[in-house]
């Protein structure tokens, strides 16, 4: 066989079994209708301009993509772009901010690690880069107090996961092997009944009773906790450090390529804008929920804002090993024909950037670009 018609059934594989991947991180955009919000230009830029006069960064109006609201918000990224001009586009899926990417409407993006895999690999490695880290973790099992009192009692109960195949989904199927249960991947039926539920009615179906518990991202989570759920388990413990990639940033390759000047000033935008975070947190939650009112016309309340926000990381690292571990999970699901993920990643930059502030270089597990 050619290795023409090799790579062809190769990427035929790939796109069928693109459904069953995660596209979406579904928790974006609490209490947001639209997929896709239009562009918003930022603070009039000062300074000289670099190889770009604009760049345009897409992400999600969520607490998990805080670097991108916290860095916009608090004028970081325009501050590091100097006189080039920051126009920003929110999603709120990521098979949407893939295609604006391809389409070349946005150069870069903060998106979760199952839209990179798929965006990556339904071009053949050739569409993206995943540049750099954002947050890690946000993800929690919360049951039913009155049905579920230890982890053993998920057996024989139903548990949402916001959809077949995404990040979460996968996650608690590969727990549930591992806890030597069998579910039937693509119906949910099994020794648990996975019950794939949008995150925006997830908390009316758990009022309701038709579930008993869910595996879920920020801020459904704490907002099923406002609602007499309990934490039972917290995804972090299971990764080694208790940490893994739920938002990385992403570029076109076409614009690292063309602008590496601009994709670096991102990166220490990026930086910043985790340090701002790390030093302020308390201004920058209040940033990143201020930010959100004004993209989804609605703000957290605070006992779904405060458990929310101290459960996530934010992160430089992209914590690669994580990705390829979330990608192997979806493989033993059945869900993924296992995937060539070399090359996905290109920290050059990123590790420039890192150096130039006398820090240590970050991994990319022997995923990069060469």
């Amino acid at each position: 066989m050619s290795a023409i018609r090799t790579t062809a059934r190769r990427r035929r594989a790939t796109l069928a079994a693109l459904p069953l991947l995660a596209l979406v991180l579904t928790s974006c955009g609490y209490g947001s209708q639209a997929d896709k919000s239009e562009d918003r230009p930022g603070p009039a830029a000062a300074g000289k301009a670099l190889s770009a006069d604009t760049v345009r960064i897409g992400y999600f109006p969520n607490l998990t993509h805080a670097t991108a609201l916290v860095g916009v918000q608090q004028g970081i990224f325009q501050k590091e772009l100097g006189g080039t001009k920051l126009s920003t586009t929110t999603f709120n899926a990521g098979p949407s901010e893939i295609e604006a990417l391809n389409g070349r409407s946005i150069d870069i993006g903060f998106i979760g690690p199952s839209p990179a895999i798929n965006g990556y690999t339904q071009t053949d490695g050739n569409s993206l880069r995943i540049i750099g880290g954002a947050a890690s973790g946000g993800v929690k099992l919360v049951v039913n107090p009155k049905k579920i009192k230890t982890l053993d009692d998920v057996k024989g109960k139903r548990i949402a996961t916001p959809q077949l195949g995404n990040t979460q989904d996968v996650a608690f199927l590969n727990w549930i092997a591992e806890k030597g249960w069998k579910v039937d991947a693509q119906s949910g039926k099994g020794d648990v009944s996975v019950v794939r539920t949008d995150n925006k009615i997830t908390p009316d179906a758990y009022k309701s009773g038709s579930i008993d518990g869910a595996w879920v991202p920020e801020p459904t989570a704490s907002k099923l906790v406002a609602e007499g759920a309990k934490e039972i388990l917290d995804e972090s413990s299971l990764w080694p450090d208790k940490k893994f990639v739920i938002t990385n940033i992403i570029v076109s390759q076409t614009f690292l390529k063309e602008h590496p000047d601009v994709v670096e000033a991102v990166l220490r935008g990026s930086l910043k804008a985790n340090a701002y975070i790390h030093d302020n947190p308390d201004r920058a939650k209040e940033s990143a929920n201020e930010a959100l009112k004004t993209l989804s016309g609605k703000a957290l309340p605070p006992e779904v804002l405060d458990p929310a926000w101290k459960s996530i990381q934010f992160t430089d690292d992209p914590l690669a090993t994580t990705l390829q571990a979330e990608a192997d999970h979806a493989v033993q699901a059945g869900l993924l024909e296992k995937p060539n993920l070399k090359g996905i990643y290109d920290l050059k930059p990123l590790n420039k950037v890192l150096e130039d502030e006398g820090r240590p270089a970050v991994s990319d597990a022997g995923l990069g670009a060469k």
